[in-house]
């Protein structure tokens, strides 16, 4: 008997059916096929079998319904069936010529072409990061969007504020799946040792704070009412963890269900807050750190993950790292909130103005979508007829008054270009039901376009293919003799021309370095001088929140939404001195290169040595195909090590702090609150002179590491390939004309599709 079965007996109140039930190798499958006749059988005495009876029509109805909610969001207009099969060929032909190769000697050759091989990828998936708070619509947005109706639980159930949800494809199998990452028990061995500590010492004025109810909530959560009884020694026991033993061996915990609504029910206690069904009595959600939904048979989600991201400042150190990843990985940021009060209301703002620089400068977000929801909502409607006019004509207002806003946001603006803002009113209800809008006027068919256009832009097939067609150009080309005589002067002229290409992208790089160091030179004397003014907001804090504060390293979140960042506040004259800089350095939009495009750039000229050289055609294909391979992997190193670098100069605020922020952690008691205030004021007077040279200095040097690096893997990578095509004769290669010709029939009509399918978002 399968789990289903077994939990759905439980739910029922029938569990004392479960052993007759397993006797008869009972599945979901067979359960609802069961007639009346096989019911009687099952389940002789009549009181429980009407009660199971009642139950399965309810659960087929419930089941019925789920299917006719779930819209064929897969019917939608899309390349990506012709993409999947083009990659599963040419994945199978290279597997095949793989084996080949490993049937041959191992000379440079061969090995290189395997290691070619290998090195072929094609994972790279679109993060799209949903924010809004709690009641905003961005559950019934998703669902609404992908065609799930009930696939996160919306509505009735409160989210927590602490839980991460991404939903991807399921490529496995046809099932709704979750994988729920826990924080190891150390980690929350900590968390209550620090939140028992600061409830035990809050005093009257302190339990009313937002913190202190924060607290109370999430302990309360696990353990009930018991937590105000135990040590945190004995609420690590087993017995609180029965449901989740994998939180022990660091493992996942894996849902598998039949359908979305089944697998939101099973969710909830991993995700949300509070319950109102009574059916849930322990909730995990602050033992959570990740869940990961998968959805079977959506195209939407081929390339895609969508991503409902919850308010940093987590207590959390892991998960606040993992949250601050994820902002950074986010091609696109969905901001979400009610239309009513779309531009007034501060909470969306202020999330856009506490991560931009994350999303922008230290990130790769190319473009941020104000999403407005429940644009259907009117008061007092009349007529259909006037209520979609006035909904219409409202929403254009709202739309209106949201670039309005946006448009006074001169720090956000630093970090994107004017273009990327766009702003959607939408209405999931109306999507669903379709009384008195037509789908296009709830706009939630605009954003399910969006999605399909970045699934038909996704570059990752036509790398792999032309990787491939490159591979295989040199294999034949390698079994041929013609052109050898030419063969010394086109390596000599190869190697003039990588050269050269070397000197301009060290120029480039090293006029950024000077660039960025006259600017921070300046950063440098502004925080100097300011540093201390800045620090003036500590008068105004809170006890609880300072508290909070030092013990979270310098960065808090209320729950009331207020984003407190001390490291950031300090390295804001820093950061205010390149972002224009690094904007243009490192630019997030793809069409634009990095350090004024010299990588994109980058070529040995091989287009016309092509025309020159027919006799060495193979061969100088190869070398093209390869300098468009190390380009999207320079690309990917920059667009990961940009981060790295634009962070440095918070990160090593942040170190040079830490030992002031756990000086001010230890304080307790009467007066403690100006004891805090002083040791953090104090430090930074006496660091200033040397902590801000130290973060320019430490920013610096990563960029003339990268340098270094981008350097070095374009010289021995063209250098390598250059020598191996055009220098080695090796009989040894197996010759692949057929597969040669498919690849590249392959090859040509993705290019063709990617230039029909520009994508302009």
């Amino acid at each position: 008997m399968d789990d289903f079965v077994c939990n759905k007996l439980t739910e029922w109140g029938l569990s004392e059916l479960i052993d007759r039930f397993k006797d008869h190798s009972m599945d979901k499958e067979s359960l609802y096929d069961l007639d009346d006749q096989d019911i009687k059988d099952l389940i002789p005495a009549v009181g429980p079998r009407a009660k199971f009876k009642k139950r399965l029509k309810q659960l087929k109805e419930e089941q019925n319904s789920d299917q006719e909610a779930d819209y064929a969001v897969s019917v939608l207009p899309s390349t990506s069936d012709k993409e999947a099969r083009i990659l599963s060929d040419v994945k199978d032909i290279m597997g095949s010529v793989l084996k080949k190769l490993h049937h041959q000697d191992n000379t440079n050759l061969n090995n290189f072409l395997r290691t070619k091989i290998h090195d072929l990828q094609t994972d790279k998936r679109e993060l799209i990061g949903v924010f809004g708070k709690t009641g905003a619509g961005k559950s019934s947005l998703i669902n609404a969007i992908l065609g799930k109706k009930n696939l996160l639980p919306s509505g009735e159930i409160i989210a927590c504020t602490s839980v991460m949800i991404k939903v991807e494809a399921n490529t496995r199998n046809s099932k709704y799946e979750a994988d729920i990452e826990f924080i190891t028990t150390e980690e929350w061995k900590d968390e209550i040792w620090t939140m028992k500590q600061f409830l035990r010492n809050a005093d009257e004025e302190q339990r009313d704070d937002e913190d202190h109810r924060d607290f109370v909530e999430k302990l309360s959560a696990v353990y009930g009412e018991e937590w105000k009884r135990k040590s945190p020694d004995n609420l690590l026991d087993i017995k609180y963890f029965s449901e989740i033993k994998e939180i022990f061996q660091s493992q996942r915990k894996t849902l598998t269900c039949g359908s979305a609504k089944e697998l939101s029910a099973r969710l909830v206690k991993y995700t949300r807050s509070v319950s109102r069904h009574g059916e849930v009595t322990r909730y995990y959600w602050p033992l959570v750190k990740c869940v990961t939904v998968r959805v079977p048979n959506n195209d939407l989600l081929q390339h895609v993950t969508l991503v409902d991201l919850p308010g940093s400042g987590d207590w959390n150190k892991s998960r606040a790292k993992m949250w601050k990843r994820i902002v950074g990985d986010c091609s696109t940021v969905w901001i979400v909130t009610e239309i009513n009060r779309a531009a007034a209301e501060e909470e969306p703002w202020e999330i856009l103005m506490s991560t931009c620089s994350l999303m922008g400068n230290s990130g790769q977000c190319q473009r941020i979508h104000f999403i407005c929801t429940k644009s259907d909502y009117i008061e007092d409607p009349d007529d259909d007829a006037d209520v979609r006019a006035h909904i219409v004509q409202r929403n254009v207002t709202a739309k209106e008054e949201v670039i309005k806003r946006y448009g006074s946001l001169n720090q956000v603006k630093k970090h994107f270009r004017d273009d990327c803002f766009k702003v959607f009113t939408v209405s999931s209800t109306e999507f669903l039901k379709q009384k008195r809008l037509n789908p296009e006027d709830t706009e939630i068919p605009k954003l399910q376009d969006f999605l399909k256009d970045l699934n038909n832009c996704h570059s990752e097939t036509l790398n792999y293919v032309t990787g491939a067609y490159g591979i295989l150009c040199l294999m034949h080309g390698a079994n041929s003799t013609e052109g050898t005589e030419k063969k010394a002067d086109v390596c000599a002229e190869l190697e003039k021309n990588l050269n050269h290409q070397l000197g301009q992208v060290k120029k480039a790089v090293e006029d950024a370095h000077k660039a960025f160091e006259t600017r921070l030179i300046e950063g440098v004397e502004k925080s100097q001088s300011s540093c201390e003014r800045s620090m003036n907001s500590l008068d105004r804090t809170a006890y609880g929140t300072l508290k909070c504060v030092v013990q979270k390293d310098g960065v808090h979140k209320t729950t009331k939404g207020k984003q407190i960042n001390l490291n950031v506040k300090l390295a804001s004259c820093l950061t205010d001195s390149i972002d224009e800089e690094f904007r243009k350095t490192f630019p997030n939009e793809e069409k634009c290169g990095s350090f004024n495009g010299v990588i994109s750039s980058f070529s040995l000229d091989t287009e016309r040595l092509l025309k020159e050289n027919q006799s060495l055609k193979l061969q100088l294909i190869f070398l093209k195909m390869e300098e468009e391979q190390i380009k999207t992997k320079l690309n990917k190193i920059i667009r990961e090590r940009k981060k790295t670098i634009y962070n440095s100069l918070t990160e090593t605020i942040e170190e040079r702090m830490l030992d002031c922020y756990k000086r001010a952690a230890e304080f307790s008691g009467p007066d403690s609150l100006k004891y805090m205030r002083d040791i953090l004021l104090e430090h930074v007077r006496v660091s200033k002179d040397m902590m801000f040279e130290e973060a320019k200095a430490a920013m610096l040097k990563l960029l003339n590491d990268l340098k270094e690096e981008i350097l070095k893997i374009l010289q021995e990578t063209m250098r390598e390939s250059t020598e191996l095509s055009l220098k080695t004769d090796d009989n040894s290669i197996p010759d692949v004309p057929t597969e040669l010709e498919m690849v590249k029939r392959y090859f040509h009509e993705l290019k063709r599709s990617s230039k029909e399918l520009e994508c302009t978002f």
